[in-house]
């Protein structure tokens, strides 16, 4: 699913500097990346999904290889295959929560909008808890509200990977397990390959594997994989 191979990163005008010579993920393989803030993590999920490039080597994503797309390819590819929670959530402020949750249906001509999908997200709306809500506008939503949201919209094309930026930091312990155990039943029913960030590590036993990242010299960072009893 995902093979990583003489990965190099910098950020212009900044020191940091990320490294992968390998890293393979696969298929159906749930995996958790973890580590202190600034080492890398999240910047490697944004490689593995082509919203960034490298500087050199290969990312091979879903049998692609992402490193060689261009801009345009990258985001149909992206809407195709990937479903990503952002640590930011990314939700569009006016815009109600079934049209945020709708949203990769109104962005590319790639994916077509029917009756079906709108009954899906709905569907995804109520095993969140936010169904009461779906006519409200996310401003007027709680941290929480807003982060089950862009779990929604990430499940509702139903992807083959599932990229998730600390998906259950914003919520309380109650609903931090109902979203969990969605990710993980909809990978768990569709064979789609999950792969989040967190600082959670209460959640790490449910996860086949654990990856650690650690800063080096102030620069360079590299991934390494955490023993598991």
């Amino acid at each position: 699913m995902i093979a990583i191979s003489n990965l190099e990163f910098r950020y212009r005008g900044s020191d940091f500097r990320l490294r992968v010579p390998e890293l393979s993920i696969a298929r159906g393989e749930s995996v958790a990346i973890i580590g202190p803030s600034g080492t890398g993590k999240t910047t490697l999920l944004n490689l593995i999904a082509g919203v960034s490039q490298p500087e050199a080597g290969t990312i091979v994503t879903n049998d692609i290889d992402v490193s060689r797309l261009n801009e345009a390819q990258r985001r149909d590819f992206r809407v195709r295959n990937i479903g990503m929670v952002f640590q930011e959530f990314e939700l569009l402020p006016h815009l109600n929560v079934l049209d945020n949750i709708l949203l990769p249906y109104r962005i590319t001509p790639a994916l077509r909008l029917s009756a079906e999908v709108r009954e899906r997200a709905v569907e995804l709306a109520r095993r969140v808890g936010i169904d009461t809500k779906r006519n409200r506008n996310v401003e007027r939503l709680s941290q929480g509200e807003r982060q089950r949201v862009a779990v929604c919209r990430a499940l509702l094309t139903a992807p083959a990977l599932l990229l998730a930026d600390e998906p259950t930091g914003n919520l309380d312990p109650a609903n931090k397990g109902r979203v969990l155990d969605i990710l993980f039943e909809f990978a768990g029913e569709t064979g789609a390959t999950f792969l989040t960030v967190t600082h959670d590590h209460d959640l790490l036993d449910r996860f086949d594997r654990v990856l650690e990242f650690d800063k080096f010299h102030g620069q360079d960072n590299t991934g390494g994989e955490v023993e598991r009893d």
